[in-house]
């Protein structure tokens, strides 16, 4: 596993304006919680983005090297716990780290990623995606970026559940084995249209009801009488 290492400092800047001070700078502040207390620091907004906007560091384990002054730093194993965006601009607000201890397991989210495409949408089926990501527990040493999942062998009708996910060691899927990842649907059927009569085509002659006898002969009388 890769070591991400993110340099950060401790921030005596507080509330909404000295926030907004530090995001003019590039600097992003954030706070660094453990152990029953937190920490304010801040540290480089474009790192810390990148590591968020590239999905590299949401689920990732990063060793926060906390300058503390004189000289003195400090590493702590760090997962990010939260973080905050601008809606209209995307632009990283803020962020939550949680410290972590490398000898207990923990719950974390990992993202699935799929590798092959089902053989039933070669055939004309329709996908449909469930499940993006799991619940797992672990080291946090033991986190993986993803888990890939072959899904060549769905055809038609068939679907990919939690429990076809091959077992990784020091890795517990906590999410239900039934839940379903994905799965390939027939195509919909649409109902043939009306065939409409085709121009010059003679129409079927209208049956009209011949009329009784009785009402042929009484104008006829009515003549006779008059």
């Amino acid at each position: 596993m890769e070591k991400i290492l993110v340099k950060a400092d401790k921030r005596t800047e507080t509330g909404k304006g000295g926030a907004r001070s530090l995001r003019r700078q590039d600097v992003l502040p954030a706070v660094m919680y453990g152990e029953g207390r937190s920490i304010p620091i801040k540290l480089d907004r474009k790192e810390i983005q990148k590591l968020i906007y590239t999905g590299g560091g949401e689920h990732a384990l990063i060793t926060l090297e906390l300058n503390e002054g004189d000289s003195k730093t400090s590493e702590h194993p760090v997962l990010i716990k939260d973080y905050q965006m601008e809606p209209v601009s995307d632009e990283l607000l803020h962020v939550d780290f949680i410290e972590v201890s490398l000898q207990k397991k923990i719950k974390v989210t990992i993202p699935l990623v799929i590798t092959k495409e089902p053989a039933g949408i070669k055939m004309g089926g329709i996908l449909q995606h469930r499940v993006r990501e799991i619940e797992v527990e672990c080291l946090p040493t033991q986190i993986p970026d993803k888990i890939e999942i072959d899904a060549g062998s769905v055809e038609i009708g068939h679907s990919l559940h939690v429990s076809d996910i091959p077992l990784q060691e020091g890795l517990r899927i906590i999410t239900a084995p039934s839940e379903v990842i994905l799965s390939v649907t027939a195509p919909k059927v649409e109902e043939a249209a009306p065939v409409a009569p085709v121009e010059g085509e003679a129409a079927e002659p209208e049956v009209i009801k011949a009329k009784g006898k009785a009402e042929e002969e009484a104008p006829q009388k009515e003549q006779k009488e008059k």
